[in-house]
């Protein structure tokens, strides 16, 4: 037997009050093409439903004291958490309000102020800052500054606001993040690039210049550097184009000469580089280095 198609307003996920109004029968809601993550909600049986839509079929059997935060507000944010958002999605509630105890959901209780939530794609959640900080008790310390440079860049939050965050989690005896927050810094793009950034200053090489503007004698563009060291005219860029990215790499191809006619050494990492970063990021970047005369 062929299934009644759905209401095209409904999406991919939707309650059952919502799906009862539009006139979708019961037994409809019972087909196998649909999945039931939560109580009262429904979502097509699909394996890319993103945590967006999961949160806003949810949404509705939020209260007034609850919200999304931990690892499913870091997705909201677009955060580069380091590990795939889990089946269920986080839900807290403002103590002395009770988290919610549902099939689908990791329920938290907190102590917290309103001037912590905001609302993201319309739906409430910590803010970014607030977030960041939540995650610090099962992030290690070099993913929570690739997020929080993330921030910084995008603009989502300032060394101000992540500063605030973090006193208030210390507060309520949360770990420490200092550590962390001394390490963040605007201008990275991308989480690699706060690792590589993170492996070098950790071996006691200088701390490069963030997306630095490459200009000839003339003051026309050149290039932008993901790490630069200006005085030594060395720069460094983590190269994370995909193979079949024939375009880009010929843009870069282009951009290589045009940099080292400027009389700078590039030094370029790629993914494996990272299994042994001494021996193909610390070791060239501080031979380049020292060929223009920095001594540790």
């Amino acid at each position: 037997m062929r299934r009644r198609p759905l209401p095209a307003d409904l999406g991919s996920a939707f309650t059952v009050r919502d799906a009862r109004r539009l006139d979708v029968p019961r037994d409809r809601l019972s087909a196998r093409d649909l999945t039931a993550p939560f109580h009262g909600v429904r979502t097509l049986r699909r394996l890319n439903i993103s945590v967006r839509e999961m949160c806003e079929a949810y949404a509705p059997r939020l209260t007034s004291a609850q919200f999304f935060s931990h690892h499913t507000a870091g997705v909201l944010w677009e955060m580069p958490l380091p590990a795939p958002h889990p089946d269920r999605l986080h839900v807290s509630a403002m103590a002395p309000a009770r988290e919610p105890r549902t099939s689908g959901v990791i329920g938290h209780r907190v102590t917290i102020s309103a001037d912590s939530l905001t609302l993201r794609h319309g739906l409430p959640v910590t803010t970014a800052a607030e977030t960041w900080a939540q995650l610090g008790a099962t992030t290690s310390e070099d993913d929570l500054v690739a997020m929080g440079d993330h921030l910084l860049t995008a603009g989502l939050a300032d060394r101000d606001d992540l500063a605030e965050a973090c006193a208030r989690l210390r507060r309520r005896g949360a770990r420490d993040l200092a550590p962390a927050l001394a390490s963040v810094r605007q201008g990275a793009e991308s989480p690699r690039e706060s690792k590589v950034r993170r492996i070098l200053v950790r071996a006691g090489v200088p701390e490069p210049e963030l997306n630095w503007t490459l200009r000839d004698a003339r003051g026309s563009f050149v290039a932008r550097l993901d790490m630069a060291y200006p005085d030594y005219r060395v720069a460094v860029e983590y190269d994370g184009r995909q193979h079949a990215d024939v375009r880009q790499f010929r843009r870069d191809a282009d951009r290589w000469p045009a940099i080292a006619g400027q009389g700078w050494l590039l030094v370029r990492v790629v993914d494996h580089h990272l299994r042994d970063p001494e021996r193909f990021i610390v070791a060239p970047t501080v031979d380049a280095l020292r060929s223009r005369g920095w001594r540790p």
